[in-house]
């Protein structure tokens, strides 16, 4: 009797290892592709992977909003889970009955009474299948084109959320019509569309901004050859890290690349305005935060006004450039956050004026400025002297010692000294304020 009921624990156990086995499978069914006659259900707990399992897309829901389901991509190589796109952040589902399917040539999300909440829009092509890249970029390819690397009806790249992985870019692109830019989450733990957005200005002299609504809170500075702003030395390349901004009839894009396998970084503007890299670190199990801003009061967009420059290092932070007085003569010295500064003399526009050079700064606020890259610093001056509405000029790219050329011609705002990095600002004054 002993060895039959011994039989029979051992047969159960195995019947047991058995259907957890098919139960297990069921919760945890993957593919790589999602033809045209599949489908991604909530319920099945299907997902997409990218090839090299880097990444992977499908339905969640948050603990704080458990009622609302998104389609969403995650790093499925990193053990704490971190969003880098979701789909339909502002049309959740209200159940947990959504489907995921290609739908009248279009890739759409369809709730319990089959209602569609969130589609890709396409007008043109016809869809062959979507597809996990490894690089995070979730793609509709062509029926009509056999390139892999090619041939995208549609890409998730071209409408971000908050993050920006390697590889997307940020800013206008003249053939698709399109100006990419990031949007925060609501809440850590909401990712409707929140107040911040970080935006590449396209015309001019390009650099970024972050904006609470259409409140201007932060600007990085113009590309300088190297990078975006004359800031601190945390945001120059590294090692792994590398940057590109294309400035063409074609597009006004940023991007960036990671040189090195197994090191997954990432730019998030976080709910709260952050704009911060990250990078993971494996051996802490965390992100660890390369650079961000803004990082002081300095780094608020006009925070010392019109001709006024911030400096961390001196109370209070807000100074006159040389050559200016405070606007408020009842005001003894520079408030932080004042109306600025004016001018002592005034320019006599035609012979005599100079400039006072300013080291280490933040370049001005590029949206009253002329940009020629093919003239050097001596010519920039000359041109700078020739027009009564120039006001400052510097180099357009830092590198190999300086070289370009860009004037303003409006009043200088949202300058601020660095103690490391930042380059040569030279602000024109009258003859009768210059050393």
């Amino acid at each position: 009797m002993r060895s039959i009921s011994n039989y029979h624990h051992a047969y159960t156990f195995i019947m047991f290892i058995f259907f957890a086995l098919i139960v297990f499978q069921a919760f945890s069914i993957s593919a790589k592709t999602l033809s045209a006659t599949e489908s991604l259900t909530i319920s099945s707990n299907k997902t997409i992977t990218s090839s090299g399992e880097i990444f992977e897309l499908g339905f969640f829901n948050l603990p704080s909003t458990s009622s609302r389901w998104y389609l969403g991509i995650w790093y499925k190589k990193i053990s704490r889970r971190t969003y880098v796109w979701v789909a339909n952040r502002d049309n959740p589902l209200s159940s947990p009955h959504g489907t995921l399917r290609i739908f009248d040539n279009n890739l759409a999300i369809f709730d319990q009474s089959d209602t569609p909440v969130w589609s890709t829009n396409l007008t043109k092509g016809h869809v062959r299948s979507a597809e996990l890249l490894d690089n995070g970029n979730f793609v509709l390819r062509d029926l009509n084109s056999n390139d892999p690397a090619d041939g995208f009806l549609w890409q998730s790249f071209d409408f971000p959320t908050d993050t920006l992985l390697p590889e997307m870019k940020l800013g206008w692109d003249n053939r698709t019509g399109l100006n990419r830019f990031l949007r925060s989450w609501k809440a850590p733990d909401d990712p409707s569309s929140g107040d911040f957005s970080t935006k590449l200005k396209t015309n001019g002299f390009p650099e970024f901004y972050v904006c609470n609504k259409e409140l201007i809170m932060y600007r990085s500075g113009p590309w300088n050859g190297i990078r975006f702003g004359s800031d601190v030395p945390e945001t120059k390349p590294t090692d792994y890290l590398v940057y590109n901004f294309t400035a063409s009839n074609e597009e006004v894009t940023y991007s960036y690349l990671v040189t090195k396998t197994n090191i997954y970084s990432r730019i998030l503007l976080s709910s709260t305005g952050l704009f911060e890299r990250l990078t993971w670190l494996e051996t802490a199990k965390t992100w660890d935060q390369l650079w961000y801003s803004p990082k002081d009061q300095c780094d608020n967009y006009k925070q010392c006004g019109s001709y006024g420059y911030c400096d961390s290092s001196t109370s209070p932070s807000c100074n006159c450039i040389k050559g200016f007085e405070p606007r408020n003569e009842q005001v003894p010295g520079l408030r932080d956050d004042s109306d600025g500064c004016v001018r002592k003399t005034r320019l006599s526009c035609n012979g005599g004026d100079g400039f006072v050079r300013l080291k280490k700064m933040k370049l001005p606020d590029t949206k009253a400025t002329n940009v020629d890259r093919r003239i050097g610093l001596k010519e920039c001056e000359e041109r700078c002297l020739k027009d009564c509405n120039c006001t400052a000029f510097a180099s357009s790219d830092i590198r190999n010692g300086g070289s370009g050329c860009v004037v303003w011609t409006g009043e200088i705002l949202d300058v601020r000294n660095h103690a490391n990095g930042g380059q040569d600002l030279y602000v024109r004054l009258a003859a009768a304020d210059l050393d």
